[in-house]
């Protein structure tokens, strides 16, 4: 029996048949995998059948929690929503923040299993006894916040979280969200799309069993260390301002910031859509997730919409990215996105690559249902947003996503794709950050950045990447050389804070978490004991278990970049010439992996 750190219980649910199971989390098979997101993917590995339809009945959509979610330590907030991707055809997983984590955690359960598609619409509320199914047609076509509110009016209990879908997930849009405390978005690979498909409105929680730990004084202890590593953090200040919308002028400062579709690196009008500027004027407080110190999320009002955000991805992606030059533009589509539930990348992506498409005239107005989208056409973009979400009119097609649609044109068009294995690239242009670009070409579960963030290269930290990685030229973000060690120690952290479960931008970009005070907080925390080399055998292990659950999908992917990244040298900025030699990278990748015949 597992006695501290975790529930120690699996919810299986069965929408079609209205059952559900409650099994023991067994020690043996959890310590090989900790928890959270490698968890899944193990579930999903050993009892998913991998011929199913994304987006049929017997697809397994999975929610995880890790052993110290819940927990004092810092930020431990976060979950793993799992299951094969209906955009991709492969492992599909996102992670959120905000509340919905820790309150999962408490009732008891580290994983809760959902097949079968529910007839009418249902939400599911989990307690600690099990489940309740609860019909709720009256929530079809609403909104997140709204959703929200009416469980937690109907149950008299506004402590209960809620993970709902909007409207794009009912309408089952590939790259549709589940979001969580209100605004809080697990975004990528389509989630929303596969909790649509079953007709599951919401998953809502309320437990009340505590986390208990195997010793509460030295597990505080490991924590106030850890606390003070954040507290003095050279970024702490920064990132309690502005969050990740620091990363506006960061990257345009170094000529990485994606500017009408990666076309180029610099934008001239990216101080008029800063974070700085939207900290200035809009921002009216500061959020954090589940016992988080440092509080990078932001309360905003504008023009009458309050939200929460947005992050650095949503706000480049309805600015520079598409040629906007409108920070309430922005703010705006942020809250349209969130609260019908659209990824904003792949959202982004799909109307960036129209927009050049037509300016090159790949497509032409009559191919599209008349559309005529330059950049900056503000209200057509905001149009397009509501037609791809409801899949009216030409959003029908564009919900497919840019990689599908571009299908229907020709080679040139379906190049211009900034994606890899189907999944649309972030808002960092890899040119003038190498490592980036290889975790982008390698990430099992397409062109991402979680998976490593390898945040690393670009801290300067000369001394520390010759000791780590060999060389000092893993902290040159222009340099390819050690950027195979850097992307491989870098996912194996990046995925030992999804498994715990705590935020990168703290665990890994604050550069908190290590192997060695990671396997304190487990014995502490969990009385299970890991040595940091046994720790960081088993999470590359976990790596590998990604590549092995593609290979059982049957898709042929490649790692490797769009040839605007590796072929198109940028011309102007700081990052003027450079091009990514990724064929390099990914050899001594594989290599490092020993995967040359995987």
């Amino acid at each position: 029996m597992i006695e501290h750190g975790y529930g120690g219980r699996i919810l299986y649910v069965d929408l079609t048949e209205r059952e559900f199971q409650i099994k023991p989390l067994k020690k043996g098979w959890i310590k090989n995998v900790i928890g959270g997101r490698a968890a899944n993917t193990k579930r999903l590995l050993e009892e998913l059948d991998t011929s199913c339809d994304p987006l049929g009945p017997e697809n397994m959509l999975i929610f995880g929690v890790g052993p110290l979610t819940g927990s004092i330590l810092p930020a431990s907030a976060y979950y793993t929503i799992s299951a094969r991707s209906p955009l991709t055809g492969i492992l599909g997983d996102s992670a959120a923040g905000g509340q919905f984590g820790a309150r999962m955690k408490s009732t008891g359960f580290d994983q809760i299993i959902i097949t079968g598609r529910g007839d009418p619409m249902l939400y599911l509320l989990v307690t600690d006894s099990g489940v309740r199914f609860v019909q709720c047609p009256e929530l079809e076509g609403k909104n997140i916040l709204e959703t929200t509110e009416k469980i937690r009016k109907n149950n008299r209990d506004h402590s209960i979280e809620v993970a709902a879908i909007g409207v794009a997930g009912e309408r089952e849009v590939p790259f549709a969200c589940v979001v969580s405390s209100g605004n809080r978005v697990n975004g990528r690979t389509g989630m929303g799309a596969v909790m649509g498909s079953k007709n599951l409105k919401a998953l809502a929680v309320a437990g009340n069993r505590p986390v208990t730990l195997h010793d509460p004084l030295a597990f505080s202890e490991e924590v106030k260390n850890i606390e003070y590593k954040i507290k003095v953090n050279p970024e702490y200040d920064k990132r309690h301002r502005l969050g990740t919308t620091m990363l506006m002028k960061d990257l345009n400062g170094i000529g990485i910031l994606p500017t009408n579709h990666f076309r180029k690196g610099v934008c001239d009008y990216v101080d008029d859509i800063s974070g700085e500027i939207l900290a200035d004027r809009y921002k009216v407080k500061n959020k954090s997730c589940y016992n988080c110190s440092v509080h990078c999320s932001r309360y905003y009002i504008c023009q009458g919409t309050e939200s929460e955000g947005p992050e650095f991805e949503t706000l480049c992606s309805f600015t520079s990215r598409i040629g906007v030059n409108d920070l309430e533009f922005a703010l705006d589509m942020n809250y349209q996105l969130n609260q019908t539930g659209l990824d904003s990348i792949s959202t982004g992506e799909v109307i960036g690559w129209l927009m050049e498409c037509q300016e090159r005239e790949l497509i032409k107005p009559e191919d599209v249902d008349g559309l005529n989208l330059g950049w900056g056409d503000k209200e057509k973009v905001r149009e397009l947003v509501h037609m791809i979400a409801h899949r009216e009119g030409i959003g029908k097609e564009l919900a497919q996503g840019a990689t599908k649609f571009s299908e229907k044109f020709g080679e040139e068009a379906q190049k211009l794709v900034m994606q890899v294995k189907g999944l649309d690239i972030i808002c960092g242009d890899p040119r003038g950050i190498k490592a980036y670009g290889l975790t982008y070409a390698v990430s099992s579960r397409g062109a991402d950045h979680l998976r490593a963030e390898p945040y690393f290269e670009l801290t300067e930290q000369y001394d520390i990447a010759e000791k780590r990685f060999g060389t000092p030229k893993a902290a040159d973000r222009l340099s390819e050389e050690g950027k195979a060690e850097l992307v491989t120690y870098s996912e194996k952290i990046a995925l030992l804070t999804d498994s715990l479960t705590i935020c990168k931008n703290i665990g890994l970009c604050m550069d908190v978490i290590n192997f060695e005070n990671s396997a304190r907080l487990l014995y502490y925390g969990t009385g299970i004991e890991y040595n940091p080399d046994e720790l960081e055998t088993l999470l590359g292990e976990s790596v590998k278990r990604d590549l092995v659950l593609n290979e059982k999908f049957g898709i042929k992917t490649e790692d490797t970049l769009p040839d605007r990244f590796t072929k198109e040298p940028l011309k102007e900025g700081p990052t003027k010439g450079s091009v990514v030699n990724i064929e390099k990278m990914v050899e001594e990748y594989r290599r490092l992996h020993d995967l040359r015949n995987v």
